[in-house]
This record gives C-alpha cells, structure tokens and sequence, in this order.
C-alpha cells in the first residue's frame, strides 16, 4: 500500500486523540493530571488497562514467538489471573485506606523517608526502561512501514511520536489517558480480530480447524512438563502471579489509573474484569500467532520472531488489512508511553520533588516544574529508544520481562516486608539493600550453569530477587517500639 495514505491514517488517528485530549483536559488541575480527580468510570479504567497492560510488545511479539514457544505464555497469563485477585483484595485497600496518591507514599508512613524516595527511583528506572523498549519495537515497525519511504531518519520517526504523545497528556494526565486508552484499545482489539479472521478465511479454516493444525505441528503445547526448563509450568504460574503484582499491583502508572475510581468496590471490579479480559485477548493473541505460523509456509516465507506479523501484513495481505494493521499498531503503542510519561511525572512530582508539600510555591509554579518533568522524561525515552535501536534485540518481550525481574524484585521485597511484618528497617540502610539484591541475582545469573547444573533460573528471578530483598531487610532491622 501507498505508504503516504498509511501516513495519512496515522496522521488522522493522531487528530482524534488530540481532540479527546483538548476535551478531557479543560479545566485540568494537578488533582485531575495526578488522579483523574477520583471521577473516572471503573469500566473505562478495566478497557482501557488492558491496551496498557498489553502494549504493542504483546501485538508484535506474542505472535511471533508462538514458533518458538508454543501457546506456553497463556502459564504466565493464568497466573496473571491470581495476581489480580491479590491485588484487588490486598494491595487496593491499602491504597484506599491511606488516601494515597503516589503509592509509594506509604513507605514514608511504614517505613521511613529514605525507603519511600528508595522505591519511587526503583519505579522510575524500571519504568522508564519498560516503556522505552516497548515504544522503540513500534516505532521501528512504523519507521519501516511508513517513515522510511520518505526519507525519514529512524531518530526523527522516534522524536516525533514522543512529541504526539506529549501534546495530548502534558495538561490532562490521568484524565486524558483513562478516555484515550479506551479509544486505543477498541482499536487495537478490533484490528486483532479481523486481521485473525481475514487470515482464517485465506487458510480456508475454521477455528476449531485451524487449531487442531496447530496442535498436529507442535504450535499449540501450552503446559512445560520439565522441572528444571525455564517453562515448566509451575514455574510460568508463580512467575505470572509474581510479575503482576510487582509491575500492576505496585506498579504507578498501573495502580495511579485504579485509584482513580471513587470507591474501593468498583476499582476491585475493575481489575477482576481486567483479569478476565486480559485472559481472552493473550488467547486471541497466541490463536493469531499460531494462523501466522501455518500462513507463512504458504507464501514460503522463513522469518520469524517480531518481525513475522509486520512482514506477512505488509507483503502479503490487502491493503485494507494493512490499514488495519497501522491502526491497531499505533493503538497499541500510545497506551504503552502515555501512561508510563504521565506516571514518571507524577511519581517525580509526589515522591522525589514532594510538590504539594512545598510552601511558597504557586499553582501557576507547581505547573511550569510538572511541565517541565514531562519533557525530561520525553526526551529521556528518545535517548533510550535510540540506545534500543543499536541493541535490536530479536524478541523485545523477554528483554522487558528480564529487565522487570531485576528492577522490580526490590519493591516486591519491599511491599513484602512492609505488609507482613512488624519490624522497623534503618532505613538509611535500604538502598544499599535495594542495589544489593539485584546484584547478587545477576551474579547467579550468570554462574547458574556451573552451580545448578541442568537447573534454569527463568522468570522466577523476580520471586528470587525480592526474598533476597525481604531477607536483607530482615538483616538491617530491629523489633518496632510498641
């Protein structure tokens, strides 16, 4: 297809966001920015979330690695299912109870000031290196899609969607994305289900038909029956329960959109719906990946990983599909940036520069340094994008679920502590604490062959990483006062 009219979609896509974003930012305040001004709809947040929680890494990747690992990544999202149930009954009334904003305000109350800045900078570094890698794989596809036939520089393609997304969340925030999510994530579902369906019809198959040629290749093998694989499956379950809890559950962005909703009750419907919504459309995924992988021998074609689903689009299928293809793309990758933007400047804002404590300043003042946070973090995630670029890792989701199991074990360790214990930390001793964990799980890491023989340590590094985190702090605490 013309690669000026997909310009012209995206362009026309681009428009209706600003003009929701011109709509839900009037009259916006740092209550609205911050928490949507506890007013959003809990249906609008589960929609809309699961863009969010997807992202356009899922879109590409998840596809492309049914080749590789078969359906084996629906383990990891069942055991997604039980850590939302953790969270709505665990974490939410903690948030809710304490007020909070920032939820990492409740260390500074549990724990003590360095411990809160300590897990807001664990937060914004994991974040920011999550959101880049995720922004930098659509971004690349739309460079080689639309961009690069123009002459286009992949840093220029890269600097101008930062600059689309930071024109339509630097006002309203929170209350912005909640509404825009939910345009993105309509987009992204429907284009998944007709692109599964156009597919479909090319093979001649029906559902029940196409599956059961995927099951006859070795395409469709969900549970992983060897204990020392990095997929057995009670790993990938425990895994699942893990990554959820650390990367929604005490995640900022994630729970920022939670605590949104005015009433406790209705921000535990909407993760228990989000659940169960996330659950079918992983599915509908792993079925599209598994109709790419029997669609490529038909037009002899051997690629594979991320760039099998863009590559079949834009070689082999209409142009309408192609059409759809764009869309549901860039619907997928705005959710994954305007979310993380906005929760790194408020977590920035709220943790670390502690705005609405600061007397002497004016609203008018407050703005300018949000404002001017915003665009740190966009041109931060330029530089990273680009430093992804050079690094061009073949399969983007196991580089972010790697990345996750290292940054977010420390505030896994963290909560963990604080929840289920009484003990009162030094608290000038956390961040060595913090930096220490990692370090130790890198090391085993990297010994795991020598010392463990046929064991591999997989996804299950966050749970290592956050006891190894729990124990330290066992080490450096002593007995609270009554």
């Amino acid at each position: 297809m013309n690669a000026g009219l997909l310009l012209g979609f995206v362009l026309g896509y681009f428009a209706l966001l600003l003009a929701v974003a011109w709509w839900t930012s009037r009259r916006a305040d740092d209550a609205a920015f911050f928490i949507g001004s506890r007013s959003s709809a809990w249906p609008l947040v589960a929609f809309g979330m699961i863009g969010t929680s997807l992202s356009g890494v899922t879109f590409v990747s998840v596809p492309g690695a049914v080749g590789l690992t078969q359906f084996s990544y629906l383990q990891i999202v069942l055991g997604h299912v039980a850590g939302y149930v953790l969270i709505a009954f665990v974490l939410l009334p903690l948030y809710y109870r304490h007020g909070l904003v920032s939820i990492y305000g409740w260390f500074e109350q549990r724990l003590g000031p360095v411990s809160h800045r300590t897990a807001a900078v664990f937060f914004i570094g994991s974040r920011t290196l999550g959101a880049t890698a995720r922004l930098y794989l659509v971004v690349r596809i739309l460079h080689d899609m639309v961009l690069a036939d123009f002459g286009v520089p992949f840093w220029l393609a890269a600097a101008v969607v930062l600059l689309m997304v930071l024109l339509y969340t630097v006002q309203g925030g929170v209350r912005t994305i909640v509404v825009t999510d939910t345009l993105q994530t309509a987009g992204m579902l429907l284009g998944l289900v007709i692109i599964a369906g156009f597919l479909l019809s090319a093979l001649q198959l029906s559902p029940p038909e196409a599956l059961a040629q995927m099951q006859q290749q070795g395409l469709a093998r969900v549970w992983g029956t060897e204990p020392a694989a990095r997929d057995w499956w009670l790993k990938q379950l425990l895994a699942g329960v893990f990554i959820t809890v650390a990367m929604t559950g005490m995640d900022q962005e994630m729970m920022q959109k939670s605590l949104s909703v005015a009433r406790l009750r209705d921000s535990q419907k909407n993760l228990l719906v989000l659940s169960l919504a996330m659950l079918a459309t992983v599915s509908l995924f792993l079925f599209l990946g598994g109709l790419l992988h029997l669609y490529a021998p038909t037009v002899n074609l051997a690629v594979t990983g991320d760039r099998l689903f863009p590559t079949i689009v834009l070689g082999h299928l209409p142009a309408w599909v192609q059409v759809l293809f764009v869309i549901a793309l860039v619907s997928a990758l705005f959710p994954s940036a305007d979310g993380a933007l906005t929760a790194l400047t408020s977590s920035t804002c709220l943790d670390l520069l502690r705005l609405p404590q600061r007397a002497g300043l004016t609203d008018a003042q407050r703005r300018r340094i949000r404002h001017a946070v915003h665009l740190g973090f966009a041109g931060l995630f330029l530089l990273l994008v680009l430093g992804f670029r050079a690094l061009d890792d073949p399969s983007m989701i196991g580089l972010i679920l790697k990345i996750a199991a290292y940054t977010y074990g420390p505030l896994l360790g963290l909560f963990a502590f604080g929840l289920f214990t009484r003990r009162a930390v030094r608290d000038r001793w956390v961040p060595v604490v913090a930096l220490a964990s990692p370090a130790i799980c890198w090391v085993l890491d990297r010994q795991q062959a020598a010392w463990f023989g046929g064991w591999q340590i997989g996804l299950e590094m966050l749970v290592l990483n956050g006891a190894i985190t729990f124990a330290l702090l066992a080490l450096v605490s002593r007995r609270a006062p009554r």
